[in-house]
């Protein structure tokens, strides 16, 4: 398996990377597009294991590919398709409309949060 020091790491089939770079979600996610991918997500344990070694080799919390949608507290995948995997930190999500992005903590649990703050870019692809 590539490993670019730890930068690139492959997971079932997505292989996942980041540029180390801290933005808002939007950018993480057009970069992400621009590279031919899209923001990480988490779909099973495996996969989040993967991401969150990213997140603590930067020791940066990172945005999902994660938002929430028309009704307040319910988070979808990006794409438009429900949430089959979640990994949500105690008491959370608790943003109810505010908070529509998600970040993963450095121990790997999620927390919904502003898409405005600067966050790791983890893409897959």
């Amino acid at each position: 398996v590539l490993a670019l020091n730890g930068k690139i790491r492959e997971v079932g089939e997505k292989i996942l990377a980041s540029n180390g770079k801290e933005v808002d979600f939007a950018s993480a996610l057009e970069s992400c597009e621009e590279a031919g991918g899209t923001l990480a997500t988490p779909m099973n344990e495996e996969e989040n294991k993967a991401i969150l070694g990213i997140v603590k080799q930067y020791n940066r919390y990172a945005y999902l590919g994660i938002k929430e949608g028309e009704t307040s507290g319910q988070f979808k995948y990006i794409n438009g398709t429900p949430l089959n995997y979640t990994k949500w930190h105690q008491y959370e999500p608790n943003g109810k409309g505010t908070e529509k992005c998600v970040e993963m903590y450095t121990d790997g649990s999620w927390n919904d949060e502003k898409c405005n703050l600067y966050r790791l870019t983890i893409c897959e692809f």
